[in-house]
């Protein structure tokens, strides 16, 4: 079986998902992909059933009955990638603000390297974001200086979304436990890795925002992430689980 697969979490992604799952598949690293719906009205999930027939036995689909946010997304694909042989495992959006042919840099991070988590940075040599509003880029740069200041992790790009984890990082963070669900859950998982003393490796990758579809973003995501990290950072000092 194929050691790699690659999870794309939907909603609503008609225009994308199509031209995202032929970009990946096009790469020279050989991956399954996964795709974790939540039951998108725009037949999202219809589309890429009408795909499985051309990518047979390497394209895979799970539908979810309701939209229950980004990290509960993750942790159903991770749940479904350990109990298959999978050794790495890639988180990506469906939207293309994470380049396909940046899959292969995080995959020689973790192979070259001997990273547990190679994260796509935005951050790590200067600010590499294209087409988001001055305001946006920021907030989010801000954002994940925050996160490095509270949480001490020697990472530039906190929230980062595209990400590669070896199966051994997924199998020894309790799932069950995630708290998070939006930005908050990206930061939550580097912590708890960082917290396990799994080496994590940031590769430099230019983030383009979405020229197709609308943004998930929220206020909501934001606030979590805010207080959400001095939950994580609190308890973290008290030896609480979390």
């Amino acid at each position: 079986m194929q050691q790699n697969l690659v999870i794309i979490p939907t909603y609503n992604e008609i225009e994308n998902i199509e031209h995202i799952i032929r970009a990946v598949f096009s790469q020279s690293l050989a991956v399954h992909i996964l795709i974790v719906d939540d039951n998108s009205p725009d037949g999202t999930a219809q589309k890429v059933e009408a795909l499985q027939s051309v990518f047979p036995d390497k394209l895979f689909l799970e539908i979810r009955k309701n939209k229950s946010g980004l990290g509960t997304a993750y942790v159903h694909g991770f749940k479904w990638a350990l109990a298959r042989p999978y050794t790495y495992i890639f988180e990506m959006d469906a939207d293309f603000s994470h380049n396909p042919n940046d899959i292969e840099k995080l995959y020689q991070a973790c192979t070259q390297q001997q990273a547990h988590l190679a994260i796509g940075s935005r951050y790590v040599k200067g600010v590499n974001v294209v087409n988001w509003p001055m305001k946006r880029v920021l907030l989010s740069y801000i954002a994940s200086k925050y996160v490095k200041l509270i949480t001490r992790m020697p990472i530039d790009d906190t929230t980062a979304g595209f990400v590669c984890f070896h199966r051994s990082v997924l199998e020894t963070i309790n799932l069950d436990k995630i708290q998070f669900v939006g930005y908050a859950f990206q930061i939550e998982m580097k912590f708890k890795a960082y917290l396990k003393k799994f080496k994590i490796v940031e590769v430099p990758v230019i983030f383009t925002d979405r020229t197709r579809g609308k943004s998930k973003m929220s206020s909501g995501i934001i606030s979590e992430a805010v207080f959400g990290v001095l939950s994580m950072k609190l308890k973290s000092l008290l030896h609480k689980e979390f």
